[in-house]
């Protein structure tokens, strides 16, 4: 199988399945909110709740279709998360209740852990040296499906808040056509190896993580990132239309400026820069990236303020993929499947943690309970994380 052609498939069935997702991130919090019937402050917790069921589930079927693609193949996993994914729009689009939106987010948590199956693709058509640069490929993805995705969202959401979910499960179901008609498999008959529960159950497997220094710590540096990152996920809508007043056709507008970022870094720069730098060193410089942004996000007292830290933060994307990369070359190509599963559940395991955390500290410091207002403070509580991540990736590269 040649490796280009491997890589564009599996490039723009990302692609379309992230668009799918970045067409709902604007509006989603405001139909929450819609829905709950109360203010901001208490809204955001309820949002940070979805938010986190989406990454429990992810969390809980990330392993599972990770080790089931080392038996059966990536495509029938791809294929399978992405029809799910599609049909799933549908249903929030129609849903009446909160309670409807609680069940169409567990179905859309295991549906997303696709990327476990998604990123083992990449592994399988990537040399070993190359592998860091390509994981890049999915950040080159979700860079161009939020550059898109979230200004149709928003403009959408400005005609019918449930307009933005019917457009986007047609668009997935059209990735998973295209994937049906399209997409090779990538996992050669000989790296293939018989399914395990043990792998597949979340808990256990994650014991595998602890069979080196390096792997364990840099597991451990990664679940702080991703804690960290959560920021975005989780507070961005709320905080911009709070602190600076936006509709949700400027804040599609800001997320599309980030996907535009994220594009051009990981897509191009990140793929030459890496090599160039080496993993190590483009992790730190990422992870010092990202945390100077967050602090600027925290600070900016204007609207305006917030475009040109999107270029600083867009760097913070690298290290991911570099993070990835070294994770990658800790184990054999036929553990390719379930290193790339472990790190999607480390990334699910974060969720479940981070949104209830951080949409809490945002609604309670714009609260008048909070001794003091501090809109921003979710993001300083992202800095301080990211100072403990760079220390134990730091002590695990030592090792």
């Amino acid at each position: 199988m040649a490796r280009r052609p491997a890589l564009a498939f599996i490039f723009v069935t990302l692609f379309l399945d992230i668009l799918g997702i970045g067409i709902v991130v604007p509006i989603l919090p405001k139909l929450v909110e819609q829905l709950h019937g109360g203010g901001t402050d208490s809204a955001a917790l309820i949002y940070g709740l979805l938010v986190a069921l989406y990454c429990l589930a992810q969390f809980l079927c990330a392993p599972l279709l990770g080790s089931l693609s080392d038996k059966v193949g990536r495509r029938p996993v791809i294929l399978f998360a992405l029809l799910g994914a599609g049909l799933d729009y549908f249903l929030l689009a129609w849903a009446p209740t909160l309670t409807w939106f609680f069940l169409g987010r567990i179905i859309s948590g295991v549906t997303g852990a696709n990327f476990s199956a998604a990123t083992a693709y990449i592994a399988d058509v990537s040399p070993p040296e190359k592998r860091a640069a390509n994981f890049a490929l999915v950040g080159a993805a979700f860079g161009l499906g939020f550059a898109i995705g979230p200004a149709i969202g928003g403009l959408l959401g400005g005609i019918n808040l449930r307009l933005p979910f019917i457009v986007a499960g047609s668009l997935t179901l059209v990735s998973w056509l295209y994937g049906l008609l399209i997409l090779p498999e990538s996992l050669k008959p000989e790296n293939r190896r018989p399914f395990s529960w043990n792998n597949a159950n979340p808990f256990r497997s994650l014991r595998g993580l602890g069979r080196s220094k390096l792997i364990l710590g840099l597991s451990l540096s990664l679940l702080i990132v991703n804690i960290a990152h959560y920021v975005y996920q989780s507070v961005w809508v709320l905080y911009t239309a709070h602190r600076y007043e936006w509709t949700t056709v400027q804040i599609g507008g800001s997320l599309a400026f980030v996907g535009v970022m994220a594009m051009i870094m990981q897509g191009f720069v990140g793929r030459k820069l890496m090599p160039a730098l080496g993993e190590k060193r483009t992790m730190f410089l990422g992870i010092a990236a990202m945390a100077l942004s967050m602090l600027g996000y925290g600070l900016s007292p204007s609207g305006w303020m917030v475009y040109p830290i999107i270029v600083l933060g867009s760097v913070g994307g690298f290290v991911t993929p570099a993070m990835q990369g070294l994770l990658s070359r800790s184990v054999g190509d036929d553990e390719q499947g379930w290193i790339q599963g472990m790190v999607t559940s480390l990334q699910s395991l974060a969720g479940i943690v981070a949104p209830p955390v951080l949409t809490a500290i945002f609604g309670y410091f714009i609260s008048e309970k909070a001794p003091v207002y501090l809109p921003g403070a979710a993001f300083f509580f992202g800095v301080a994380l990211l100072i403990v991540a760079a220390s134990v990736a730091f002590s695990a590269q030592r090792s």
